[in-house]
């Protein structure tokens, strides 16, 4: 199995890359897209971050406030650490549970944005880092 790790700046063109990769049959991760999931209404991580953070980190439905969030989150780097150690392994396990479903023959592509910036490259077998004006 070959692991690719796909970044690129926004507006690069990452996703039509991933999905040129998709219709040629590996199986595209979405690091923005697991982050979300792993924070809807009902998952255990949602229920930490509130316990961490209180509810005004919470839409009037229940979902999460991102910009609540971020307000309080990234104005101390202990509170930014605290988040990390709440989502960073709720993700990574998705992560890990989504590349489990791929097939023996099948490469993964890994959209992370900042995958270089984060240190992450040593994980992947090849990084392709798409530069579009």
């Amino acid at each position: 199995m070959t692991t690719i790790g796909l970044t690129g700046g926004v507006g690069s063109g990452k996703s039509t890359v991933a999905r040129m990769f998709a219709e040629r049959g590996a199986l595209v991760i979405d690091a923005d897209a697991v982050a979300r999931e792993v924070v809807e209404p009902g998952t255990p991580t949602l229920a930490a971050l509130v316990e961490r953070f209180g509810t005004a980190i919470l839409a009037a439905d229940g979902s999460l406030d991102r910009p609540a969030l971020a307000a309080l989150a990234f104005a101390d780097p202990a509170e930014r650490a605290a988040l990390g150690a709440i989502t960073h392994p709720a993700i990574g396990a998705r992560t890990a549970e989504l590349m489990a479903t791929a097939r023996p023959d099948q490469i993964i592509v890994h959209d992370v944005p900042l995958l270089v910036e984060n240190g992450l490259a040593p994980a992947y077998d090849l990084v392709v880092v798409v530069w579009a004006p």
